[in-house]
């Protein structure tokens, strides 16, 4: 086909000249048409109209190329739909019907949280086929542009939300073709969502258009759009380029006062400089609008995820990776810059090796650091568990690192909605190096900002970053996470390291959210809180029965149950040795579940040399693991190894220093080396902190007793009783002591436990012990004899424990130590 103004040829289905933009056999369109889609006037319903029998027409909401948009209630749902019909004079019309069914399909078929809801596709009493999709409360991003100049975050945000959605769509071979700013809409709750895929075409289907026929919105057609020819995801990424520089300079960057200047000036003109424009535009930035800007595809993002990633380093502080080559338009120097860059980086590149081999660079490594609790941006206290969650997994990917140590858990957490300066944790902690980050999770995605901060001897940002991804690959983002920090910290990672952040994998999305929740209730240790895991444990499994990490809960919650005194070893251990088994069928490489089985070989079935060996495995798996270094310490202070067991102790502390339990194992050591004094500061400085914890309460009774301070014993009695909320047994302290002094006192309690065990579970080891210190040798080994017939896990402390100093001579003392193989 011939151009009638420029003569050039054209092929025949063209609808634009290639050479100067003359529409071809058509009239000019004038300038109000040219942000719009090319449409034909439709018939408006009025308000209270019903449709298909449950559909309420409330009120109109917009137009565009495919017709007309309702506000509408669903009376039978009882929700707010918005409505899309056909219009009616294209009803006769076959392949604007067919179109409109593929748009439904299309968009149906994308599960995205970026993508608008399809509900259904019927048809009206009148022939007329509608969308029933969801409504979203918000304004698009039309009417946030007439508003004002976008500040950059926001537009960048915006854009990679945008291109995340398409990214889908693109996956699915769906290309949108009329990406604009009325095709987006911006939540009340900043989540875009991309509308109207009237004009997808379905990749690898029959053309819903005739060739040659031009469809879309002028002022965002790509080139190739313009013209008429194929396009393919390109034109999404050509335009979502317009609607970015549009965000960040307030105008478009091809002007025209008529579709044919437009698109002249789409086809032959480059766009002013953004630059120009405003100046706090991050380095970069610019080079990724005119990449995605480029008229030959070829030298646009072959792909969204390109688009994606380069918008996200920008986000990050960091420079895009494959924007770089915008560079290289126009001169510099009075050459142009294609070779006077190439130059340059060459004598750039000279003038860095000389410095570096007069200045040899010193490596700044950092070995410890902090993941401070990541800060919930969901707006629902309701995510407070997922948040906690994403910091234990951050925690539990670095903390595979042998070379790293990381801090644990209980000791970040403490600093929890605090406001304390970096610094100032970093020197309680100990630390070089700290992590912050934001949680923001919108439906089946999450998105996590996380920032490296050098945090002595004042606080630097380091590295920062924001990943976008669904719920299924949160493990492989936080494993991503972690390689990326331990790069940026010149921390270098064994080969079985590397294997361990590398074999993550996806999780079912609903199975990971309900073990999460389960974690959530388990650390708070209560009955309710425990029963409540145990539940959220089995839901996980019963969404993915092959969920090892499910049954390392499961272990988890029995020995917590036994731990706290809530059920006897002869129910507790069976449940968690078979859950652990089963986790560990499912994944040998769970560190928590080797020291769950380690702690239930070493405390309940007494096979000590099998609980070294699972203490040991789990940290090797987990060398920031603390809770094995500090069990462990016990063991190899019952075995007579108390230079290894002070070794392990001091370690866990230096992972998690925080940590009351943990500090409370310490103060024991201290114990079993006859070390008072310091048990006593020791306790003294946990408890100013967690003033009811219990072993640092029956710590600090169990020293005041061996150095015979009997009325601070009392009073260390008295609390932990009173933490307890036991008032029989504080009751029978007070009557005990006033009668007969410290030792009474003790007897009076030891006959209310022992009273209490004939219908209750009170452990054996309770009740020996509280005989053993009122000096009732005979009652003190009748129940730990108990206590051994029922395997009390705190019966191996008999070998170390100094209260039982003065009966480790009685033969029936020492048949137990025998029986239980703790004879040296």
């Amino acid at each position: 086909m011939k151009c009638p103004q420029c003569h050039a040829d054209n092929p025949d289905t063209s609808r634009f000249c290639g050479s100067c933009a003359a529409l071809l056999g058509q009239d000019s369109t004038p300038i109000d048409s040219l942000t719009k889609t090319i449409q034909i006037p439709a018939h408006a319903l009025s308000k209270g109209t019903l449709i298909a029998g449950k559909y309420r027409i409330v009120d109109e909401i917009g137009r565009g190329g495919m017709g007309i948009v309702y506000k509408a209630e669903d009376i039978v749902l009882q929700r707010t739909v918005a409505l899309k019909f056909l219009p009616a004079q294209w009803t006769a019309d076959p392949e604007a019907r067919e179109r409109f069914v593929h748009e439904a399909r299309a968009a149906s078929a994308l599960d995205h949280s970026n993508i608008c809801n399809i509900h259904e596709i019927g048809e009206a009493a009148d022939d007329r086929m509608y969308i029933a999709m969801a409504f979203y409360e918000g304004k698009s991003l039309r009417e946030k542009i007439k508003q004002g100049l976008l500040k950059q975050e926001e537009a960048l945000d915006i854009a990679v939300q945008a291109a995340t959605g398409l990214a889908k769509a693109h996956q699915k071979g769906i290309v949108h073709r009329d990406i604009k700013p009325a095709n987006m809409i911006i939540t009340s709750d900043g989540v875009v969502k991309i509308l109207d895929f009237g004009l997808a075409k379905l990749a690898g289907q029959i053309k819903l258009t005739r060739e040659g026929t031009t469809v879309g919105t002028v002022a965002y057609m790509s080139p190739e759009q313009a013209k008429g020819e194929a396009v393919d995801q390109r034109t999404d990424i050509w335009s979502l380029g317009v609607v970015l520089y549009e965000m960040l300079s307030g105008i478009l960057p091809f002007k025209g006062d008529y579709e044919r200047t437009l698109i002249h000036s789409v086809l032959n003109q480059e766009p002013e400089r953004l630059g120009g424009r405003r100046k706090d535009l991050p380095a970069g930035l610019e080079n990724i609008v005119f990449k995605a800007l480029s008229k030959d595809p070829i030298d646009r993002y072959q792909s969204m995820d390109e688009l994606v990633e380069d918008l996200q380093s920008v986000v990050a502080g960091l420079q895009p990776v494959r924007a770089s080559s915008m560079f290289l338009r126009g001169r510099f120097l009075g050459l142009k810059k294609v070779f006077a860059y190439p130059a340059m980086a060459g004598i750039s590149i000279l003038a860095i090796v000389a410095w570096l081999l007069i200045f040899p660079k010193r490596g700044q490594a950092f070995d410890s650091i902090a993941v401070l609790p990541i800060e919930n941006l969901t707006g629902d206290p309701g995510q407070e568990y997922f948040v906690d969650g994403a910091t234990d997994e951050l925690i539990g990917q670095l903390a595979q690192i042998g070379s790293l140590r990381v801090i644990s858990r209980t000791s970040v957490m403490k600093y929890k909605a605090l406001k304390i300066p970096v610094p100032e944790i970093a020197r309680e902690l100990n630390v070089k190096a700290v992590v912050e980050g934001t949680v923001h999770r919108v439906g089946d995605r999450v998105r996590i900002r996380v920032e490296l901060i050098k945090a002595l001897p004042e606080e630097r940002n380091i590295w920062n970053q924001t990943y976008d991804r669904a719920m299924a690959d949160v493990l492989v983002m936080y494993s991503e996470m972690a390689r990326t920090i331990a790069g940026k910290m010149q921390v270098k990672l064994a080969p079985q390291e590397e294997t361990r952040l590398a074999a993550v994998h996806q999780v079912n999305p609903e199975a990971y959210q309900a073990y999460l929740q389960g974690q959530f209730h388990w650390y708070k240790l209560t009955r309710p809180d425990l029963d409540s895991a145990l539940q959220y444990f089995e839901l996980a499994l019963a969404k993915d029965p092959g969920y090892a990490q499910a049954y390392a809960g499961i272990a988890s919650v029995w020995i917590g149950r036994q731990q706290q005194g809530f059920v006897p070893t002869r129910e507790s251990a069976p449940k968690a040795k078979a859950a652990a088994a089963k986790a560990l069928e499912l994944d040998s490489m769970l560190a928590e579940v080797h020291e769950t089985l380690a702690g239930i070989r070493t405390w309940t079935d007494w096979d000590w040399e099998g609980g070294e060996a699972e203490y040991r495995r789990a940290i090797e798996l987990n060398p920031n693991l603390p809770g094995p270094r500090a069990s462990i310490s016990h063991l190899l202070n019952i075995l007579k190894r108390p230079e290894e067991a002070m070794t392990q102790i001091q370690r866990a502390l230096e992972l998690d220093p925080l940590n009351a339990l943990f500090r409370g194992h310490y103060a024991m050591d201290l114990m079993y080396a006859h070390r008072y004094d310091d048990v006593i500061a020791v306790i003294r400085e946990t408890l100013k902190t967690s003033p009811n914890d219990p072993i640092a309460l029956s710590t600090l009774r169990s020293a005041y007793h061996m150095k015979r301070m009997y009325p601070e014993a009392i009073e260390a009695w008295k609390a932990s009783y009173a933490a307890r909320g036991d008032e029989a047994a504080e009751e029978a302290l007070a009557r005990g002591f006033k009668e007969g002094g410290y030792p009474r006192a003790l007897q009076r309690v030891a006959e209310t436990l022992a009273a209490r065990a004939r219908t209750a579970y009170v452990p054996a080891w309770q009740i020996g012990t509280l005989y053993t210190r009122a000096g009732m040798k005979d009652e003190a080994l009748d129940w730990l004899e108990k206590a051994y017939q029922a395997h009390d896990p705190n019966m191996p402390y008999i070998s170390v424990d100094p209260i039982f100093d003065d009966i480790r001579d009685d033969p029936r003392f020492r048949d137990l130590l025998r029986r239980m193989n703790l004879e040296y």
